[in-house]
């Protein structure tokens, strides 16, 4: 106990130095404005301060040193990026919420380490809706060909990037096949931003396995470090000034039953209808549904998802956080 409100003096001390800040800032401002045009004045009422970093950092059970600069460097430039790309991060935290109890479970039995929900963090924001200017849909961002290499359907009528489920396993069988090929957690990841082939290439040019000590694609460079500052900030937001209630955070969705379709549907409305949602609240509960209608001639089976009407008017004060270390209370 004495150690908890030791921590809260620590913040309400930081909170109030900021207030101060600010309105020194504020006093400073106008003062100068009234002053000769000559002088030099801030036009911004708040202090951004650069983050310290850790010297060290784990990633799939291999500990990164940061103390060298090149790395160093390149996590302090994501660590920054996110720490005042304020709307994204915390959205990714209050999404994660969500999201991670179903992720996570997923990764386990497929033998994936943990710290692969950030990679479909940094990929996608979290955003269950996410679609890239080059055509990359859902949570993990796949193309369509590459989807349904792994077994996903995708048309015009259904495309399982967007199925949460469905989308992680086929993530789940790219990283395994991946980490068959290199045997390293970091250049899996780097392969998945990149492809299999520009990394073997590196691999041979460079004689080096680990893709965090190879000179790789800028985009590709910024994605490793972007996947450890996500988890880096993930594992203590506070510290980053992200100060979230448990309120804040989006519950899990309130499944009332799964259905099983093995037929045409010619209205997904009427469907929406006879189980008391509107159109828009079936589609929410099961992004992999793209149109109003779906044939279906070789009746496959579909499991589509009802939630709980009532539980869709959730109170926020009911909300439980999946990791205590993301709110206050």
């Amino acid at each position: 106990m004495i150690r908890k409100l030791y921590r809260y003096k620590k913040i309400i001390t930081g909170l109030t130095a900021i207030v101060t800040i600010t309105i020194l800032s504020q006093f400073f401002i106008s003062g100068q404005s009234t002053s000769s045009s000559n002088m030099p004045y801030s036009q911004i009422p708040y202090c951004a301060v650069s983050p310290s970093l850790p010297t060290h950092v784990t990633f799939a059970g291999e500990e990164i040193n940061l103390t060298r600069s090149d790395r160093r460097e390149r996590m302090d430039r994501e660590i920054l990026a996110f720490t005042y790309a304020h709307i994204n991060t915390i959205l990714q935290i209050k999404r994660a919420n969500r999201l991670f109890p179903v992720i996570e479970p997923i990764l386990k039995e497929c033998g994936i380490p943990d710290d692969f929900k950030y990679l479909m963090i940094i990929e996608s924001n979290g955003d269950i809706h996410a679609r890239s200017s080059v055509g990359a849909g859902g949570l993990w961002q796949f193309m369509e060909k590459t989807g349904r290499e792994y077994g996903l359907e995708i048309n015009d009528c259904v495309d399982e990037r967007y199925h949460v489920e469905k989308a992680t396993r086929a993530a789940c069988r790219y990283l395994k096949k991946s980490y068959a090929k290199f045997g390293n957690w970091i250049t899996v990841a780097a392969s998945y931003n990149t492809g299999f082939a520009n990394i073997s290439r590196r691999i041979e040019t460079q004689k080096e396995n680990n893709a965090i000590n190879m000179v790789l694609l800028p985009e590709t460079s910024r994605y490793i470090f972007r996947l450890l500052a996500a988890k880096t900030i993930f594992e203590s937001p506070l510290k980053y000034g992200f100060i979230l209630n448990k309120e804040d955070l989006y519950p899990k969705l309130p499944i009332k039953k799964a259905i099983t379709v093995k037929r045409t549907i010619g209205s997904w409305s009427d469907i929406a209808k006879k189980h008391g949602l509107t159109y828009i609240q079936l589609r929410e509960a099961n992004p992999w549904i793209r149109s109003s209608k779906m044939p279906n001639n070789s009746r496959k089976s579909y499991t589509v998802i009802i939630p709980d009407i009532e539980g869709l008017n959730y109170n926020p004060k009911n909300t439980k956080p999946h990791n205590p270390a993301w709110v206050l209370r």
